[in-house]
């Protein structure tokens, strides 16, 4: 070996020069390769991926895709309620929509064109595709998502059957895949199944924040025959039962509300169950109690003016102040007329002027009497007859005793047959009816007893009708018979083998 071979042999080898200043070393500049590299070859649209939260702005959410550029996403897309449940740094699994050198769009929602594979991991991931129907067709609608054509069918296009069928052709919706078979040529989604999922959700939020006995805001979302529901979350109801509409007694919810009506209602329930989560609410509860003000505003004896809201077989209902209500007991509906029948003298909507009796304010009862506003006609007899007087009236009722004749209203007379048979027009008398005119004299006005004697026009003066002890009779085959007391069913049956022995 000859000393320069030595030399070279003993030199080490050269290390890699140390960069100069300025200068970039090979993983910097393969690094930075790797940041500048474009979006588009490491995003597409369709695929899945876990981005972080980097930046939110009024309308807009950034995110981390891995790329040279941020991410974006409709703010709006991603709030409850109008709130944003994520703060910066947080991490969401988004489908990527769109991707350009200047920006990566993502979603939640799988839209525009996507190839077979983006459609299972949909279906698979169980993650909302956009769809837009295009057409109501036999047994449901046919829907378009990411340029391919799929059926949704009827009964799954919404959480309840639709008003108007045709109102979501042309809408673009989110819909979940249930089945993908034959490479895409057959594909079903459900837009139910997308409802119900954010309807549960939504409910689970709001039931941690509330409990029975809070008052929460809510709006009227429909209406039905036994009462309103209000929509509380997006996609949850609670139920007002018409009983809890108001104070104020409410035969339709319509009288009451109307559909989009904001409301105040206090919980009163919230039942859980296999077929889900009812809540039961009251808007009446949240008013003011009407009650409260009745001893200053309503006292016995006052004359007052109402409505009636209903009639029942014992009377009528009658509203005095908005959600108080009185009964007129059918004994309290008329002087004029013995009524037989409350809607004979009254039915609901009728306005009324009554008389307060009784008021109860521990029962909330108060009792009322329209005959009494009206005033008790035997307090003026003296002013519209005297005996001896010949006045028209009108034939009330034919009884086997005699006629029944209004004299005047509220004032109703006896003609016995004892006076009629010694009438010279008693055939004439015999032939009339309830509701005909016929000139009567008063023979005796008795005020302690309210009973008012009759005879024709041309009767004399001898007539066995002038017998008191016959009208005393005729008179007492008139009056009611007392009521027997309640006795139940074994006392009833007791009474009628007892009737059946006298016999």
């Amino acid at each position: 070996m000859t000393e320069l071979d030595q030399n070279a042999a003993e030199t080490p080898a050269a290390e890699p020069a140390e960069p100069k200043a300025g200068e970039q070393s090979f993983a910097e500049m393969l690094a930075e390769h790797e940041r500048e590299e474009s979006p588009q070859s490491r995003l597409s649209p369709g695929q899945r991926v876990t981005v972080r939260i980097v930046a939110i702005t009024a309308d807009t959410v950034f995110v981390g895709t891995g790329a040279k550029v941020d991410g974006i996403v409709d703010r709006e897309e991603l709030e409850v309620d109008g709130e944003l449940p994520y703060k910066v740094d947080d991490t969401l699994d988004l489908y990527v929509v769109n991707v350009s050198p200047q920006e990566v769009k993502l979603s939640r929602v799988l839209r525009g064109a996507g190839g077979l594979t983006a459609l299972e991991e949909a279906r698979d991931a169980g993650l909302p595709v956009e769809g837009k129907v295009t057409a109501q067709i036999k047994g449901g609608y046919a829907v378009e998502i990411m340029k391919r054509r799929a059926f949704c069918p009827g009964a799954l296009i919404d959480l309840r059957p639709l008003d108007d069928p045709e109102s979501v052709v042309g809408k673009t919706l989110p819909f979940l895949i249930t089945k993908l078979e034959k490479g895409g040529r057959n594909i079903v989604v459900s837009r139910r199944a997308v409802l119900e999922r954010e309807q549960t959700e939504n409910r689970d939020a709001l039931l941690e924040k509330v409990a029975v006995g809070d008052v929460i805001e809510g709006t009227v979302s429909r209406l039905a025959p036994f009462g309103a529901f209000v929509e509380l979350a997006p996609g949850v109801e609670g139920m007002v039962h018409l009983s809890e509409l108001s104070w104020t007694r409410v035969g339709r919810a319509d009288e009451a509300l109307s559909a989009g009506d904001l409301v105040r209602a206090k919980i009163l329930g919230i039942d859980r169950s296999d077929k889900g989560v009812r809540i039961s609410l009251s808007l009446r509860q949240v008013m003011d109690d009407p009650w409260k003000h009745v001893p200053e505003r309503l006292h016995p004896g006052d004359l007052v003016s109402g409505k009636v809201v209903r009639t029942a077989q014992f009377g009528a209902f009658v509203e005095i102040l908005p959600g108080v209500e009185g009964l007129v007991h059918i004994s309290e509906l008329s002087y004029e007329r013995r009524v037989l029948k409350t809607e004979d003298a009254v039915v609901a909507g009728d306005v009324v002027e009554v008389l307060i009796k009784d008021i109860d304010l521990d029962k909330r009862r108060i009792s009322l009497s329209i005959r009494e506003a009206a005033g008790n006609p035997w307090d003026k007899v003296d002013e519209l007859l005297a005996p001896g007087a010949e006045v028209t009236g009108t034939v009330e009722k034919r009884a086997p005793f005699g006629l029944f004749v209004t004299v005047a209203p509220g004032l109703t007379g006896l003609m016995p047959n004892s006076a009629m048979q010694q009438s010279k027009s008693r055939s004439a008398l015999d032939k009339l009816g309830p509701g005909e005119p016929l000139a009567v004299i008063v023979k005796e006005i008795d005020r302690q007893n309210k009973r008012i004697s009759l005879v024709p026009t041309d009767t004399t003066g001898d007539s066995p009708a002038g017998r008191p002890d016959a009208e005393e009779k005729d008179w007492k085959r008139h009056a009611p018979k007392p009521a027997r007391p309640s006795m139940g069913s074994l006392g009833l049956a007791l009474q009628a083998a007892m009737d059946k022995k006298k016999k």
